[in-house]
């Protein structure tokens, strides 16, 4: 009975187009940075390469299609995308020290590390997303 009521809580169209959205943010970040990589670009400049590119990604699909706030007013459209770069820059900020501890402290390889660090980053992004960029009012 209390899976089922958990289930019904946290499974619903939000979750599952933001995981789908996710997946698709974490291809976009994974990809690039792969590339940058295979450019010889060093793994630290990959990094906000990718999460450059991811962002611009995620801000538009967070916005209309997972989140649905359908506002195109400049004010709360600046605010969003405010907010929501300010989010990612902190998650990006936490995932740039992650990432130099697993390669530089840990010897990890550079995929695997960013592949490791991806954990932190979808979880901190959906509660900042959803508790403080596009909260229902």
């Amino acid at each position: 009975m209390m899976i089922k009521k958990l289930w019904e809580k946290y499974v619903n169209r939000e979750t599952v187009s933001y995981l789908i959205f996710g997946v698709l943010t974490t291809v976009v970040d994974l990809v690039i940075y792969q590339g940058a990589l295979l450019l010889g670009i060093h793994y630290m400049a990959a990094q906000w390469i990718a999460w450059a590119c991811a962002v611009a990604f995620a801000f538009v699909t967070n916005k209309f299609f997972v989140f649905e706030s359908k506002s195109t007013q400049f004010s709360v459209l600046m605010r969003e995308l405010i907010t929501f770069v300010g989010g990612r820059l902190f998650s990006g900020v936490i995932t740039a020290l992650l990432l130099a501890a697993l390669v530089e402290g840990l010897s990890c390889p550079e995929m695997v590390a960013k592949l490791i660090t991806e954990v932190f980053v979808i979880i901190s992004n959906y509660l900042i997303s959803k508790l403080l960029i596009f909260r229902k009012h």
